[in-house]
C-alpha cells in the first residue's frame, strides 16, 4: 500500500525454514545543512544482514526484527531530513548514525536469540549494525561457527575488551551565574554517562563481535553526550553568547 509524503518502500521477504535470508538494504536520502554552512547530501545505507538456516519455529520472531530493521532505517532518514541546521560536522554521527547502530545492534541479537532457541545460535549478526552516509561501510568477515546448541552448551564467544572508556573534558568557558546551575547538571550528567558506560563495558565481557564496542557502548555515549553538550550550550545562549563546538567533546575512546 502507497504511504504518503514518500516514505521509504520496504521490500517484501519470504523466510523459508532452512534458507538463508537477506533484509532489504534501506536508503533515505537528504540534505543536512550544518551550523557552519556545510552541506552532506547523501543518504542512509546499511549493510543487508545474512541470516542464516531460520527455523520455521523462529520465523515470525526474525520476520519481525527484520521489520524492525527496516523502521529503524526509516526514522534515522526522516531525523536525517528534519534536523538541517542542527549541531555541528560530527551531529549525523553522535545523533542518528550511532543511535541506529545501537538499535540495530540489539535487534540483531534478538533474531540469533529467537534461533538460538530452536537451533544453534548465529554469531555475528552485529557485525551488519553499523549504516553509513551515502554507502553502507564494509562489513567485517564472519565469525568462526559457534556450535551452541538450544540445550545450553555454550560455544565460542567474543574476547572481553580491555580497557577503561575515557572522554574529553569539554572547554565550556566562561559560565554567566544564570546558567551556572543547569551548567553544573549537566555536566555530572556527562561524568554518570561515563560511569554507566564504563559499567555496561565492564558486564558484557564476551557479548557480541569485533564492533560491539564501538556500536553498543561508545556510538550511544557519544549521543547521550551530543546532547547534554548542546544542553550546555542552549543554557549559556540564554543569558549571552551561545558556545560554539562543544560537540567535538562528544566523542569517547577505550583506552
Amino acid at each position: 500500500m502507497s504511504r504518503a509524503h514518500a516514505r521509504p518502500q520496504r521490500s517484501k521477504r519470504v523466510i523459508v525454514a532452512g534458507v538463508a535470508v537477506a533484509a532489504t538494504l534501506t536508503a533515505v536520502t537528504a540534505a543536512v545543512a550544518f551550523a557552519g554552512g556545510e552541506t552532506a547530501t547523501g543518504s542512509i545505507a546499511c549493510p543487508r544482514p545474512v541470516v542464516p538456516a531460520v527455523p520455521a519455529a523462529a520465523q515470525a520472531e526474525v520476520q519481525r526484527e527484520l521489520a524492525n530493521l527496516d523502521k529503524q532505517i526509516a526514522e534515522a532518514g526522516e531525523r536525517l531530513r528534519t534536523s538541517a541546521g542542527q549541531g555541528g560536522p560530527d551531529f549525523v554521527q553522535n545523533a542518528i548514525l550511532g543511535p541506529l547502530a545501537s538499535k540495530r545492534v540489539a535487534a540483531l541479537n534478538r533474531i540469533e536469540t529467537a534461533i538460538g532457541r530452536v537451533a544453534a545460535k548465529p554469531e555475528g549478526l552485529e557485525r551488519f549494525a553499523t549504516c553509513g552516509l551515502g554507502q553502507a561501510p564494509a562489513v567485517s568477515a564472519p565469525p568462526a561457527t559457534s556450535r551452541t546448541s538450544p540445550a545450553g552448551s555454550t560455544g565460542s564467544s567474543a574476547p572481553a575488551a580491555a580497557g577503561t572508556i575515557e572522554c574529553p573534558s569539554p572547554v565550556v568557558g566562561d559560565v554567566p551565574a544564570a546558567a551556572r546551575a543547569e551548567v553544573d547538571r549537566e555536566l555530572a550528567n556527562l561524568g554518570k554517562q561515563l560511569v554507566e558506560a564504563n559499567e555496561r563495558l565492564r558486564t558484557s565481557a564476551g557479548q557480541g563481535g569485533p564492533n560491539f564496542v564501538q556500536n553498543a557502548i561508545l556510538g550511544p555515549l557519544a549521543s547521550k553526550r551530543a546532547a547534554a553538550l548542546d544542553r550546555i550550550a542552549i543554557a549559556v545562549g540564554r543569558v549571552e553568547a551561545r558556545p560554539q563546538g562543544l560537540e567535538r567533546f562528544a566523542t569517547c575512546s577505550l583506552e
